[in-house]
C-alpha cells in the first residue's frame, strides 16, 4: 500500500519531466553514511536505500528485467540529487508550503486511494513508516511542483499565429505515438572527446538493444533522461508535441521499432515506438434548451425562490406559454428577453446540476424545479444533436501541445542548469562525482 500511495504522489506532479521520490523513512533507520553532498545539504545512505527499495518493488511488479544494482543505485541517487536541488532552489526563490497545503494534499491522496486520512496513516505506520516523515516528503513534493509551475508560468504566452502554423503542418491530422526514450546526456560546452565518449556509449546501448536487451531495462540502467526510472516511457505524443528530431525519427517507425542514436544539443537519443493510434474524431452531443431562473439574493431567500419557481412550474403545467413566463419572471438577464432561450450548448456548459437535469429529459419535456448556486430553475429541452467538434478540439489540443512541448523543454533546460551550477560530490563507491 505504501508504494501505491507514493506512486500516486508522483503521478500528481504538473507536467513533471523530473519526478521526485516521495517515501517516508522507516522508524529507527540508522544514519550509516553520506552518499552525496548537494550544495549545503546531504543525501544519506538510508534515504538512498529506501528510494531504491521502492523502485525495485515497482520494477518487480511490472515484470521488467532488474538492472544491475550499482546502475540502479546511480540512477536513483541522481534523481534524489535533482529533487534536493529543486527544493533548495524553491526555498531560495521564496516558494513556501503551509501546513494547511500539506493537510489538503494528504486528504486528496487518501481520497484517491479510497480510504480516510486516518486509515492512510494507519497503513503507513503498519508498514513501519514514520508518518511525520511521510508528511514532510509531501511538503517537499508540493515545493518542487510549485517550482516547476513557476518555471512554466514565466514562459511567453502562446499566440494564435503559433497555433495557425502548427495547424498547417502535415502532422496535425496524424495519429499519436506511444514512445519511450533513452538519452546519453551531454553537458553544455562538452569537448569533442566528451562527445565521442557519449556517442560510443549510445552506440553500445543500441547494439545491445539490437541483440535483445529489453528497452525499459536499458533505460533504467543507462539513460540520463528524466523518465529513466519509468523505463524511459514518455507516453502518448503526436508529431507536433515533440521536438523536431523526435518527429523526424518517429515518422518511419512502427510499433516495437527503435531508432539508431540521434544527436541533439542535449545528447544522444534512442527512441522507441511502443504503439500507434489514429486521431479520433470529436463528436459532441449538444442541447437546445430554455429556462426560467429565480435568482437568490439578499431579498430573495432560497425558500422564497423555491416557492416562486414552484408557482411558475404550476403555471407551465396549466398550459401557460414558457417564453412569456420567462420574459415576466426570469432573473437571467441574458435569456429572459428572448423567452429563456439558451441556444445550443454542450451538456457540461452550465455545470453538473444542469447536466444531470438535461440528460433526464426528452425533447419538449419540462424539468421539475431544481437548484444551482445561482438560484432555482425550470428548464425545457427543445432539441438535441450531435456536432463534429474535431476542428475546434484540434485547435485547443494544438495550444495545449505547444504549451506542453515548450514547458518540457524549459523545465529540462532549467533543471540541467541547476545541476551544472551546483556543487555535487558523490560518495557512492564506484560512482563518479558530477
Amino acid at each position: 500500500m505504501m508504494l501505491r500511495i507514493a506512486t500516486f504522489i508522483l503521478a500528481g506532479c504538473l507536467m513533471a519531466p523530473t519526478v521526485a521520490i516521495a517515501q517516508a523513512k522507516p522508524v529507527g533507520t540508522p544514519i550509516d553514511s553520506i552518499v552525496a553532498l548537494v550544495d549545503e545539504d546531504v543525501i544519506l545512505r538510508s534515504e538512498l536505500d529506501l528510494a531504491v527499495s521502492g523502485i525495485v518493488e515497482r520494477i518487480r511488479a511490472s515484470g521488467e528485467a532488474m538492472p544491475p544494482m550499482n546502475l540502479l543505485e546511480g540512477q536513483v541517487l541522481e534523481r534524489l540529487i535533482m529533487r534536493e536541488l529543486q527544493i533548495q532552489r524553491a526555498l531560495q526563490t521564496g516558494i513556501r508550503v503551509s501546513d494547511s497545503d500539506i493537510d489538503q494534499a494528504l486528504v486528496n491522496l487518501a481520497q484517491q486511494n479510497g480510504i480516510t486520512l486516518q486509515q492512510m496513516r494507519q497503513v503507513i505506520e503498519n508498514d513501519g513508516e514514520d508518518f511525520s516523515e511521510f508528511r514532510r516528503n509531501i511538503g517537499d513534493e508540493l515545493m518542487t511542483e510549485r517550482l516547476r509551475q513557476r518555471i512554466v508560468s514565466s514562459m511567453d504566452p502562446i499566440s494564435d499565429t503559433e497555433i495557425d502554423i502548427m495547424l498547417t503542418s502535415e502532422d496535425v491530422m496524424g495519429g499519436e505515438y506511444n514512445v519511450s526514450h533513452i538519452m546519453v546526456g551531454l553537458q553544455d560546452g562538452s569537448t569533442p572527446a566528451q562527445i565521442k565518449v557519449a556517442q560510443d556509449e549510445a552506440d553500445d546501448i543500441y547494439e545491445r538493444l539490437s541483440i535483445g536487451l529489453d528497452f525499459a531495462s536499458a533505460a533504467i540502467s543507462y539513460s540520463d533522461g528524466q523518465e529513466a526510472l519509468e523505463g524511459g516511457l514518455v507516453g502518448w505524443r503526436d508529431l507536433n508535441s515533440v521536438p523536431a528530431f523526435f518527429a523526424d525519427a518517429l515518422r518511419d517507425l512502427g510499433p516495437g521499432e527503435f531508432t539508431q542514436p540521434i544527436r541533439s544539443p542535449a545528447g544522444f537519443h534512442i527512441i522507441k515506438v511502443n504503439d500507434y493510434r489514429e486521431q479520433r474524431q470529436v463528436v459532441v452531443k449538444e442541447y437546445h434548451a430554455r429556462h426560467i431562473m429565480v435568482e437568490i439574493d439578499e431579498l430573495m431567500t432560497p425558500r422564497l425562490a423555491m416557492d416562486q419557481i414552484i408557482e411558475i412550474k404550476q403555471k407551465l403545467d396549466d398550459g401557460e406559454d414558457f417564453a412569456e413566463l420567462a420574459k415576466e419572471y426570469s432573473d437571467d438577464n441574458a435569456t429572459a428577453n428572448i423567452g429563456g432561450d439558451m441556444g445550443w450548448f454542450p451538456p457540461d456548459a452550465f455545470g453538473d446540476r444542469v447536466y444531470q437535469t438535461l440528460v433526464g429529459l426528452s425533447d419538449g419535456e419540462v424539468s421539475e424545479p431544481f437548484q444551482t448556486e445561482g438560484g432555482w430553475h425550470v428548464m425545457e429541452v427543445l432539441g438535441m444533436r450531435e456536432t463534429d467538434r474535431t476542428e475546434e478540439a484540434i485547435r485547443a489540443e494544438a495550444r495545449e501541445k505547444i504549451v506542453m512541448r515548450r514547458a518540457e523543454q524549459e523545465i529540462d533546460k532549467v533543471l540541467r542548469q541547476f545541476r551544472d551550477e551546483a556543487f555535487v560530490e558523490i560518495r557512492l563507491p564506484g560512482h563518479k562525482t558530477g
